[in-house]
This record gives C-alpha cells, structure tokens and sequence, in this order.
C-alpha cells in the first residue's frame, strides 16, 4: 500500500529522567502504515534530547514559552508553517495545551489539523475540580483540597489523615508523612509551577494508568491498561506491563463517553488494597510517555490521531495484547557541537531536505 506523505510537528522532545511523550508519539507515527511522515519537533529548550535525535526528527524549530502569549506563538508557527507546510500539529505539554486549543481554529483555518479537548473539558478536568468532575460523572476520585497560601494549607491540613499526598498544578506529586513535610513540599510545588497547590486523600495500593483516545464525538477509539512495574523517585513509571482490567477500561470508556473527549489522554487510577476499590487521581490531557507500549500491543494511538485531524473515518479497537513490558533506559548520544549553537542561535536545525526525509 502506497503511504500518502505528510508532514507532522509535535513538541515534547525532552526525553531524561521526566520524559514528555513526544519522542514515543513520534516512534508511534514512524510505524505508521498509512503514512510516510516527516517530522518537525518543536522544542522549548536547547537540550531536549530529541533535538539530536536524527533518525526520530527531520527539522526541530524551537517555539516561545506559552506565557508569553497566544499571539507570540501563532506568530512562531506561522513562520514555521511557512517553511515545512504544516498538515497536523500533536502538542504533548500540559501547560501549553491552553494556548494551542485557543488558536485552534486559526491553525486550522491555516491548514494546521489538531485533535484537541475543547477548553471546557481541559478546565473540568483539573487536579483542583477533580472533586467536582467526580460528583459530575458518577466516578469515584479520592478527597481533594485546593489551597493557594500557606495559610489554607496548615487549616486544610486538619482535613487529612497523614500520609497526604500534595500535588503541583501541571506535575510532580509528592507523599508528606508530616505536617512539616507537607509545608516543605508547597513551598516546592508553588515555586515550580506556581500556585495552586492540590491536597489529596492518599490512597494504599496499587497505581494503573490507561492511556486512551477520544474522536470528540463521545466515540473511545482505543485505550489500553497498563500496570507499573517500577517507580522512579520522581513517581514516574520507568517500567509497566500491558494488562486486561475491564473495571479500568470501563472508566476510560465511561470518561471519554460522557464528556465527549476529543484527542489523547491518560488516566490515572489507584486501587485500593483493603476494598479493591478504583479511584482515579488524575486525568492528564494528552498522550503519556509510556504512549509507545500501546503501538507495541497493537493499538497505534499517535496515527490514529493524526488520521482523525485529517477527518479520516477510522473504526474504534477493542483488543490488544495483554502481559507486553516496556524498561527505559538511558543513552548517551553522541553529537557534534554545532548542532547545540545552531539550534541555540537560529532556533532551527534541518537534518534531511523535506522531499528526502520521507524515504529516511
């Protein structure tokens, strides 16, 4: 079958201890069957490990932070659309998803295709509303604080029962034995990602994720179970195991449902040792870096994605093999310096011309 040719530009190339899922999409879409792809990563940073990455990315441009507005980032893409002709854009940050569903539609009157959560559904899922999006939708979510000063963390404090787990607003969740603990924490969080900072019921047991696709029509195209096997000190999963839970894919397929979900997400889930009990803890909007162990079972999300923005009409997957593994490991590459001071003074590096790099 003849591979039609498109090109995709897709942003979280950092790929270190926190790995973003953007070098896993692109692995996805590498594998694709129906596309020949050429990728252009967008890169926030001049060390995001997929920058250097030739055999994954054939052009990385590097994109302003979103808090310098919506306005300045239309503007960046519209340069970069200018030189690759742009057919799909995959945003895998949380913190910049806001940004990019505001100027979707201006994308898309471009010729730039996103799949993407309306911002009603991204706000609703929120780690401060997760108490509400469970009362919502009939799903069971541990007990939830929101505080924004010091002083509402040490009277919500008198909520909880130690441990309390302490939640960023964008990522990192940390387990506080103390009180003392718990004040060490906010004060990291809230000057990391800024306020504000999440109190949770901590719940003992055994932590599952799905990763998950809607077509924003309330159709589930495809989620797939996994089990982590080994948490690194950061809490990410460095190593999982594919399983079949239908009590976890039905909250997939109940979530994605009732809100009508348009793109990737990945929920993650507690269960309970004492109760067996499922509590989801968290819905992140987007594609998580573990994304690849869903291809490798059979279920292609990224390219499933990339055909719904070009409004192709694809049928849903049900199965996937069950008991596959995925381990991380780390990997030194090896480059040259200029690429660092090219990358870092023009914002661009182009590895292969546009009309080669498809046949890479």
């Amino acid at each position: 079958m003849q591979k039609t040719q498109i090109t995709v530009a897709i942003t979280g190339l950092n790929n270190a201890d926190n790995p973003g899922p953007g070098m896993p999409v692109i692995r996805s879409l590498r594998q694709s069957e129906h596309f020949a792809i050429r990728i252009v990563g967008l890169a926030y940073e001049n060390l995001e490990p997929g920058i250097y990455m030739d055999d994954m990315v054939d052009a990385v441009y590097t994109l302003p932070y979103p808090s310098l507005g919506h306005e300045t980032l239309l503007a960046r893409l519209a340069y970069i659309h200018e030189q690759e002709n742009l057919d799909v854009l995959i945003p895998n940050f949380d913190a910049e998803l806001y940004s990019f569903i505001k100027i979707s539609d201006l994308l898309s009157s471009m010729g730039i295709r996103m799949l993407l959560p309306t911002h009603g559904q991204f706000d609703a899922r929120l780690k401060g509303k997760l108490v509400e999006f469970g009362q919502q939708f009939g799903i069971r979510v541990p007990k939830s604080i929101t505080v924004f000063n010091i002083g509402e963390l040490s009277q919500s404090l008198h909520e909880f029962s130690f441990p309390v787990v302490v939640k960023g607003k964008f990522y990192e969740a940390y387990i506080a034995m103390n009180a003392e603990q718990a004040h060490s924490y906010f004060y990291k969080l809230a000057a990391k990602w800024g306020m504000p900072v999440i109190l949770q019921q901590f719940i003992k047991g055994q932590e599952f994720n799905v990763t998950a696709l809607g077509d924003g029509n309330g159709q589930l195209m495809g989620a797939v179970a996994m089990r982590k096997t080994y948490i690194t000190d950061n809490g990410k999963g460095w190593a999982g195991v594919s399983i079949d839970d239908e009590q976890l894919l039905g909250m997939a397929r109940q979530i994605v449902t009732q809100t009508r979900w348009g793109g990737g997400l990945e929920l993650e889930l507690m269960k309970d040792d004492s109760t067996g009990e499922v509590y989801l803890i968290e819905i992140n909007p987007r594609f998580p870096a573990w994304v690849y162990l869903a291809t490798a079972c059979g279920q292609n999300h990224p390219e499933m994605l990339v055909q719904l923005a070009l409004g192709e009409t694809i049928a849903p997957l049900d199965h996937y093999d069950v008991g596959k593994m995925f381990v991380r490991y780390s990997w030194d590459m090896i480059c040259d310096m200029s690429r660092f001071q090219q990358i870092a003074t023009t914002g661009e590096s182009i590895q292969y011309p546009a009309e080669l790099s498809v046949l890479a």
